[in-house]
């Protein structure tokens, strides 16, 4: 019989969002939903037009983020969401915007 090895249930990931998502309050949506999950790390404008989030917490609501983040803020348009799931490191204690 084979075992399943339980996933760890805390996780992180690297997004990167495009599309039109500087100038429309994607941040501040990103903090908004971030907080309200109890999720830790930042949100950040990359001069390529793109918003990097870095987050860290339990992995189902890091998903839920990332399900919030493909609707966006209303006058936003996502064309993507690029996930790279990390090692959880507890290197967040908030989420904040970060410039």
């Amino acid at each position: 019989m084979d075992w399943e090895i339980p996933k760890p249930n805390n996780s992180a990931a690297k997004l990167i969002i495009s599309g039109r998502v500087q100038k429309v309050g994607f941040r501040w949506f990103t903090v908004q939903w971030a907080q309200d999950l109890g999720l830790g790390g930042y949100a950040k404008n990359l001069p390529n037009g793109t918003v990097l989030v870095e987050v860290e917490g339990k992995k189902n609501r890091i998903e839920s983020l990332i399900k919030e983040l493909k609707m966006g803020p209303r006058g936003s348009h996502v064309d993507k969401v690029k996930a790279d799931w990390l090692p959880f490191e507890h290197r967040f204690r908030d989420f904040e915007i970060r410039y």
